[in-house]
C-alpha cells in the first residue's frame, strides 16, 4: 500500500515517505510483538506473554489447565463435529416444516422477526407503586448504609499498612468526588467538615483500582445473596457494553473520536452487568477502540463470588476469536448481532442432508488450521484463564499481525464452529433470543442510572491522566451497585409491606420492577456525614399514609 508513495516514479525514492512508512510498519510490528524490545514490558516478544512451554506441559499432563474442552484435538473435534451435525439436522427439519418461530428460510433468504416485550400495565403500575413508598434518602447516607450492611468500605486498605481507612468521612467524599465527576477540590467545598488536604491524603493511600475492585466485589456479592435479587434472574448469566462520555478541557488530550458517538473526542467506560442488575467490572478504553477484545476480562478478573456461564453482547463484541476464547474457557458467548443474514454459517461435513440451510452456509471450517495450532490455542487460552496475560492484550496483538497469525486464524476457525452453533440455536430457540434481549436490556438501564449520577462538569471527563479516568469509572460503577443494593433492600420491604396487607404482588410483576430509580435519591446539595459516627441502627421508615396504607 505504501509502494506507489515511496517510489513515485521508477527508479525514485521519497525519503520522507520512506521514513513514515518505516516508522508505521515498525509501530505494527512493535504492537503484535512480531517485532520486540529486550527487556520492555509493553513490547515484548508475544511467547514471553504466554505460560512457559514446560509449564504448560505439565499443566496439560497433570489435566490443569482449567478449561472446558479436552486436551486432545482429536476428543474435542468429534465431540463437536457430532454436535454440529445433530443442530444443524434439528434447524433443517425444524426450517422444512415451517416449525421455526418468528424465523422463516425461504429460496436462501433468512428473516428474523423482532420480539417484541414491553411491561404490563400491571407491571408498570406496581413499579410506581413500590418506588412511591421507597423513603427519600441524600446520597451520602445511602453510601453509609450500604457501607454498614456489605462493608465495602473496609476493602480500601491503606497502599503500605493494609489498614482500613481511619478517616471514613473522608473515604465516602473521596469515592463520591470521583462518582459524580466533582473532583476532590469542588467537593471540599460542598462537604462541611472535608478539607481539601483529607481527601487528597486519602485518595492518595486508600482509593486504588485494586481497592475499588474488592469494594465493588463485597457490594455485588451482598446483592447477590438477598433473596429479591433471584426474582430478575439466576445470577449466572450478564452482559457488557461501552458507555460514550465526552472528554473536555485537559481530557480532550488523552481521549479519541469515533463517528458513531458525534465529532467530540470521549472515552467508553466498559461495564458487565449481571442479570441481576448488578455491575461487577469496568474499565476505560478508547472510544475508537473495538469493544470485543474487552469482553473477556470482566468475565476473569472481578474479585466476587459470580459463577457466570452465559455472556451476551451488542454486535460490536460478536467476533469469531471472541466465540473462541469463550468456548475454550467455559462461557457461553450469545450477543445479539444485527444483521444476522449476513453472517454465514460454517459446517465440517457434507451440506446434502440439509438442503434448506445449504444456502447460508459460506464453507467448510478449515479443521487442519486448528488441528495444526491446537497446542498453541490451547497455551494461549490456559495463561489467559491463569491470568499470565489479559485476554484484551492478546487479543489485540494476535489482530496486530499484518499477515494473520496461525494461532489467530485457529481462534478464528474454531470460533466460527461455536458461533453456527450459537446462531442454530438462535434460529430455533425463542426464548434463547428472548434471553439475551432482556439481559442487554439490563445493562442499557443501567446506563441510563449511571448517566443521571455523572452529571457535574456536563457528564465530561477533565482529567489530564488516564488513572483519575479509571477512578472515575471505578467510582461511578461502586455508586450504581451501591444504588441498585439499597433499592433492594427497600423494595423487598416495600413488598413485604404489601404482602403483608393482604395485597398480592406475583413475582412475575416483580421481575420487571429494576433496583434502578434514582427519583428519591438526593443526588445534588450540600454533601454531610452526619451519620458516618452513629451508624443507623434500624431501616428507613416506608412512605405510608396516616392509616398506614403505602402512598
Amino acid at each position: 500500500r505504501w509502494r506507489k508513495v515511496v517510489q513515485p516514479t521508477e527508479g525514485t525514492i521519497d525519503r520522507r515517505a520512506y521514513e513514515i512508512a518505516a516508522i508505521v510498519h515498525l509501530r505494527e510490528r512493535l504492537g503484535s510483538g512480531s517485532i520486540w524490545v529486550d527487556g520492555s514490558r509493553a513490547y515484548r516478544t508475544l511467547d514471553d506473554y504466554l505460560l512457559p512451554t514446560p509449564a504448560f506441559d505439565t499443566m496439560r499432563a497433570d489435566g490443569n489447565l482449567r478449561l472446558a474442552v479436552p486436551s486432545g484435538f482429536a476428543e474435542w473435534y468429534e465431540e463437536r463435529r457430532t454436535l454440529l451435525t445433530r443442530r444443524m439436522t434439528e434447524v433443517e427439519r425444524a426450517a422444512a416444516t415451517g416449525e421455526l418461530v418468528d424465523v422463516t428460510i425461504e429460496r436462501g433468504q433468512l428473516l428474523i422477526s423482532p420480539i417484541r416485550r414491553s411491561p404490563s400495565d400491571d407491571a408498570e403500575a406496581l413499579k410506581a407503586r413500590l418506588y412511591a413508598m421507597l423513603p427519600r434518602v441524600r446520597i451520602t447516607d445511602l453510601l453509609v448504609e450500604v457501607a454498614a450492611w456489605s462493608g465495602f468500605a473496609d476493602r480500601f486498605v491503606h497502599a503500605r499498612s493494609g489498614e482500613p481507612a481511619s478517616d471514613q468521612s473522608a473515604l465516602m467524599g473521596a469515592i463520591l468526588a470521583d462518582a459524580t465527576n466533582l473532583g476532590l477540590g469542588r467537593m471540599a467545598e460542598s462537604s462541611r467538615g472535608l478539607t481539601l488536604p483529607r481527601l487528597r491524603w486519602t485518595a492518595e493511600w486508600h482509593v486504588r483500582d485494586e481497592t475499588y475492585l474488592s469494594a465493588l466485589a463485597a457490594i455485588v456479592d451482598c446483592h447477590t445473596a438477598h433473596p429479591l435479587a433471584q426474582v430478575w434472574g439466576p445470577g449466572d448469566t450478564s452482559s457488557s457494553d461501552g458507555q460514550f462520555f465526552r472528554a473536555g478541557g485537559q481530557g480532550e488530550g488523552r481521549a479519541d473520536r469515533n463517528a458513531r458517538y458525534g465529532t467530540d473526542p470521549g472515552v467508553l467506560f466498559y461495564t458487565h452487568v449481571t442479570d441481576r442488575f448488578t455491575p461487577f467490572h469496568t474499565k476505560v478504553i478508547a472510544a475508537n477502540a473495538g469493544e470485543a477484545a474487552h469482553v473477556l476480562d470482566g468475565l476473569l478478573d472481578h474479585e466476587s463470588e459470580l459463577v457466570i456461564r452465559e455472556h451476551a453482547t451488542d454486535t460490536a463484541g460478536a467476533v469469531d476469536h471472541v466465540f473462541g476464547l469463550c468456548h475454550l474457557l467455559g462461557f457461553r458467548f450469545a450477543p445479539r448481532i444485527r444483521d444476522l443474514n449476513e453472517r454465514r454459517l460454517y459446517s465440517l461435513s457434507s451440506l446434502d442432508p440439509w438442503p434448506t440451510l445449504r444456502p447460508l452456509v459460506a464453507r467448510p471450517v478449515n479443521v487442519r488450521a486448528i488441528e495444526a495450532d491446537w497446542d498453541e490455542t490451547l497455551r494461549l487460552a490456559a495463561s489467559i484463564r491463569a491470568g499470565t496475560v489479559s485476554a484484551s492484550v492478546m487479543l489485540r496483538k494476535l489482530a496486530g499481525f499484518p499477515r494473520q497469525n496461525p494461532v489467530a486464524r485457529a481462534l478464528r476457525e474454531l470460533g466460527r464452529i461455536e458461533r453456527t452453533l450459537f446462531m442454530l440455536d438462535w434460529f430455533n430457540n425463542p426464548e434463547q433470543r428472548r434471553r439475551t434481549g432482556s439481559i442487554l436490556n439490563k445493562g442499557e438501564a443501567r446506563n441510563a442510572l449511571a448517566r443521571a449520577i455523572f452529571f457535574n462538569r456536563l457528564g465530561e471527563l477533565r482529567d489530564r491522566t488516564f488513572e483519575n479516568q479509571r477512578h472515575r469509572a471505578s467510582g461511578l460503577t461502586l455508586l450504581t451497585a451501591a444504588v441498585t443494593l439499597w433499592n433492594t433492600v427497600y423494595l423487598d420491604r416495600a413488598v413485604r409491606h404489601l404482602r403483608a396487607s393482604g395485597v398480592e404482588v406475583p413475582d412475575e410483576l416483580l421481575a420487571h420492577v429494576a433496583p434502578l430509580g434514582w427519583e428519591h435519591i438526593g443526588l445534588t446539595g450540600d454533601y454531610l456525614w452526619s451519620e458516618m459516627d452513629k451508624p443507623r441502627e434500624r431501616f428507613r421508615p416506608l412512605r405510608l399514609h396516616q392509616n398506614g396504607r403505602d402512598a
